[in-house]
């Protein structure tokens, strides 16, 4: 018997982060919760950063996150600041 993994507190909104992952009942992305990590963030420095987040929420985003890290990380790509900026330029 196998068990399917669900992430309780991410969703996926249409008009919400351009239909990326969020926290649901929140507008805040995965990927921004990413970015925090990456930068050697714990989920409990980020909670502080972030206090409309619990750690429960944090935890799961950042499980998502390694249960789908090519489409975040592609999305991570897509919202890098120099990217946006580029294509501001056009």
């Amino acid at each position: 018997m196998s068990v399917q993994i669900i992430h309780p507190y991410v969703t996926q909104v249409e008009g919400v982060a351009g239909g990326k992952p969020v926290i649901r009942g929140t507008r805040t992305p995965v990927r921004s919760l990413v970015a925090y990590h990456r930068m050697g963030n714990t989920p409990e420095e980020i909670q502080v950063k972030l206090p409309h987040l619990s750690l429960a929420q944090i935890y799961d985003a950042l499980s998502f996150y390694y249960d789908h890290q090519a489409d975040i990380d592609a999305d991570i790509e897509a919202n890098r600041e120099e990217y946006v900026r580029g294509t501001l330029d056009r």
